[in-house]
């Protein structure tokens, strides 16, 4: 295949185009599982995000009696909270954090979200005007000490990243006392170092896997090309051979006729005789070339699965009984024993072309008769097993070699050329016989040892 150029050609575009369909495949998927991971990541953190500001808003939020200020029990569910402490600044009072920022450590056991004390989350307190009062665990130093009042009423999640590129996912409640009284707001928040990290795996994982895939996907896609193209490239060439070996045969006859005409051409007169002798010569050749054509229209039609007439049910017992008695005059010509032995005594049908079986079994025979030499005989017997009708055709002729035995089907194919010429063969009976076996969804089987003969076994479905 790889010494067409058509094909090799052809074999390049497709599989450039399996390898590009695949690629584009591969490359959505990997958006598609990259999303999808990255979607159950934000699902997963912010469900948690929820779910400890919750308990800490229900936690705190009883303790919570003056506005603005946390309580002793508030304090103690906090440890290492950091409250913030006012100083005057050019006569301005400012809030500040760090060195202004005292901690209150408590000696309390009671440590209800120990999510927070895993050094991902951050709490802040504002007060009513959105002043930070206190805060614990780790928060970005970049973040803002004043609160949007609009955000804190939204309870909504938002983003927040600081300057060296950090992201951090927070949610903001507002905290009432127990009389309803508005207190301020509880931000709690979380980094997302943890889930940038392993997305960026991940976004690793793919860019230096796909590159590979579309190697493995690009060798694969040779290989199937060569794999998916092989019976295409098969049938090419059994074209080729086909139409070549099809036009020497019509050559042969066609030369023959040509030469006779041209010789008689040049005589300057003809007798009778020789008229009548040069018809006959363009007779024969005729014949031929019109055997030659009508066996290969039959094969045409039969790889085509063309039935012009309706198939009806045929007795085998008959066709063999006909056979035996066309072939008797040419058996006994040739010096040959031709018998039929039928093993069954029940009418075997079988459903088909009868014309056409009767070729199929004929074809067998005669070239069983042009094999077999003068004194030997050809058995052909007629047996049924189970649901299959089986005719044994067995000559004590030359036999056939193993290796030409998996081509005497091929079309024009001649194990002794100038013998088959002789004859008057053209290569294409045993081929017309395995076609038509076929086309009745059957099968040609043939054993044979040299110098001791040959067995072929028919095999037909019977008709129940």
């Amino acid at each position: 295949m790889n010494q067409n150029q058509l094909f090799r050609s052809t074999r390049w575009r497709l599989a450039g185009w399996y390898a590009g369909v695949m690629g584009l495949i591969l490359g959505v998927s990997g958006l598609g599982v990259y999303e999808a991971i990255a979607h159950a990541h934000r699902v997963s953190a912010n469900q948690e995000l929820k779910s400890v500001a919750g308990m800490l808003h229900d936690s705190l939020e009883p303790t919570l009696r003056q506005p603005g200020r946390l309580e002793t029990a508030a304090k103690r569910r906090l440890p290492n909270l950091c409250l913030m402490r006012d100083r005057t600044v050019d006569n301005q009072t400012q809030s500040t954090l760090g060195e202004f920022c005292t901690a209150e450590r408590h000696t309390s056991p009671a440590h209800r979200l120990s999510a927070i004390h895993q050094g991902d989350y951050f709490i802040r307190f504002f007060d009513k005007s959105g002043q930070l009062i206190a805060q614990s665990g780790s928060p970005p130093q970049q973040l803002s000490t004043e609160l949007i009042p609009e955000n804190a009423t939204e309870q909504s999640l938002l983003t927040l990243k600081d300057t060296s590129g950090l992201r951090y996912r927070h949610l903001v409640l507002a905290l009432d006392t127990p009389t309803n009284e508005p207190w301020g707001y509880l931000q709690v928040g979380r980094s997302l170092a943890d889930f940038d990290h392993y997305l960026a795996s991940v976004r690793i994982m793919i860019l230096l896997g796909l590159p590979l895939a579309m190697l493995l996907v690009g060798v694969a896609a040779w290989w199937l090309a060569e794999l998916a193209m092989r019976p295409i490239y098969q049938s090419y060439q059994q074209i080729q051979q086909f139409t070549a070996d099809a036009a020497h045969e019509l050559r042969t006859p066609l030369a023959a006729i040509r030469a006779t005409v041209e010789s008689v051409l040049r005589l300057a007169c003809i007798s009778e005789a020789e008229s009548r002798e040069t018809l006959q010569v363009i007779e024969r050749q005729n014949y031929r070339l019109s055997q030659l054509v009508s066996d290969l229209l039959l094969l045409s039609r039969l790889d085509r699965k063309i039935q012009h007439n309706q198939w009806h049910l045929c007795c085998m017992q008959d066709l063999l009984n006909d056979i035996e008695e066309e072939l008797a005059a040419l058996a006994m010509t040739q010096q040959i024993k031709l018998t039929t032995d039928i093993q069954v005594d029940q009418p075997i049908q079988v459903l088909g072309d009868e014309e056409q079986l009767y070729r199929l079994i004929f074809n067998i025979v005669v070239n069983a008769l042009h094999y077999t030499p003068a004194g030997g005989q050809v058995k052909v017997s007629l047996d049924c097993r189970d649901q299959w009708v089986l005719i044994h055709i067995q000559d004590t002729g030359i036999g056939i070699a193993p290796e030409h035995q998996k081509h005497i089907f091929d079309r024009f194919y001649r194990i002794n050329s100038d013998r088959a010429r002789v004859s008057g063969g053209s290569g294409l009976g045993l081929s017309i016989a395995r076609a038509i076996a076929q086309a009745h969804q059957g099968t040609i089987q043939v054993h044979s040892e040299l110098g001791k003969g040959s067995q072929f076994t028919i095999r037909l479905p019977k008709s129940v």
